[in-house]
């Protein structure tokens, strides 16, 4: 959005920059390429922290097959889903919950 303003705006203009902790006077041709510099920079960091995080994803995925975790809740791939008045039963008083 900067940017965008930025460019609309004669190039001898004053402006000011936080650099540090610290406002600095520059001029719009002084600050423009470096906002431009930094937005790509935070593109190209984007995009491989998205490849790293897909990369975790997977390796965790291997991990857990590896080692057989499964989460609360998740059914097991290997055994059926349980049908019928049995398996109803047997999910409702496996709840734990305990009335006085």
């Amino acid at each position: 959005l900067v940017i965008e303003t930025l460019r609309e705006v004669d190039a001898t203009r004053k402006c000011y920059r936080m650099v540090g902790g610290i406002l600095v006077e520059r001029t719009v041709k002084e600050v423009l390429p470096a906002l431009e510099s930094n937005k790509e920079q935070i593109s190209k960091i984007i995009e491989t922290l998205n490849q790293q995080l897909q990369a975790k994803g997977r390796e965790l995925n291997e991990f857990r097959e590896k080692h057989n975790i499964r989460l609360v809740g998740e059914d097991d791939p290997k055994q059926p889903p349980k049908e019928g008045a049995e398996g109803a039963g047997a999910k409702g008083s496996s709840a734990g919950v305990l009335v006085s």
